[in-house]
């Protein structure tokens, strides 16, 4: 049986905003400037072409984008639009062909690969919709596997508040294969936030799980923001679970169209339409 994980306080009291609008100017932030008021990640004029020539295929047409540290912000889009795209070169996944990127005050637009590396194990923590947990491993072992590796030890305290916030007590020793499919995205969001990154990126977290399930998730997504002030960029497909965050953020052909604050399912459902979704 899942283990219960509350959904209270899923709506945070702010300013409604039924419509797609423009994008706020504060976008245009200063480059070179970290602050205590820094965003967690941004994108200046992120371009992504796939391909050559009359075979080439634009998938980011330069897209500019600040994601405010401590806010939960989901991207959504129709198919095609380039949100994963998106989702992938800001969280260093993916090169860019031009523009520039940010995880807290560090440019990842110019990293070698290895100091690539460095900065999404211990900056960056990344939720999949295929939980990409190892069969052989515990629960407790793949929360604490990018920590093992990096020679890092999870801080004790911080792993038993994991352990409580996820609802995993008692399923530390189980492997995958014994935990039912939202206890393993549950293990993910644990092992992704092991670290304390600056941001995680969800990329259809809910994807293979049913809506009982998926509820769980999103609310435990949500209340690492709330409580902790992680920061979490998801993207999705769904209105129900883009509701859960504080903004929406909608591309279109590989341009960013726009932004919902704080949303709920039929005015997510209204903007897609606008887009032809």
């Amino acid at each position: 049986m899942e283990a219960e994980v509350s959904t209270v306080g899923r709506r945070r009291p702010g300013r409604r905003n039924p419509s797609v609008g423009p994008m706020n100017a504060t976008a245009e932030t200063t480059e070179n400037t970290t602050t205590s008021a820094s965003p967690a990640a941004r994108a200046r004029d992120l371009v992504k072409v796939h391909g050559q020539g009359e075979a080439a295929v634009t998938a980011l047409a330069g897209v500019s984008l600040d994601i405010p540290a401590g806010s939960f912000s989901a991207i959504m889009g129709p198919s095609g639009s380039g949100k994963s795209t998106l989702m992938n070169c800001m969280a260093g996944l993916d090169t860019a062909t031009s523009g520039r990127a940010w995880i807290g005050g560090i440019e990842i637009s110019g990293l070698r690969e290895r100091a690539l590396t460095r900065l999404r194990r211990d900056k960056v923590g990344f939720v999949f919709q295929a939980y990409n947990l190892l069969p052989a491993l515990s629960a407790r072992d793949n929360i604490t596997l990018p920590s093992d590796i990096a020679g890092h030890r999870v801080d004790p305290s911080w792993l038993a508040t994991l352990v409580e916030v996820t609802g995993l007590d008692g399923r530390l020793a189980h492997r995958p294969a014994e935990l039912s499919g939202g206890q393993q995205q549950r293990v993910a969001i644990a092992r992704a936030l092991a670290s304390r990154p600056a941001v995680v990126f969800a990329d259809e977290p809910t994807g293979n799980l049913d809506s009982r399930a998926s509820a769980a998730v999103l609310a435990l997504l949500r209340r690492c923001v709330r409580e902790f002030g992680h920061t979490v960029v998801m993207v999705t497909h769904d209105p129900v679970s883009a509701s859960y965050s504080d903004r929406v953020v909608f591309l279109a052909d590989g341009r960013l169209i726009g932004t919902l604050d704080d949303p709920e399912p039929a005015s997510v459902i209204d903007a897609m339409k606008s887009l032809g979704e």
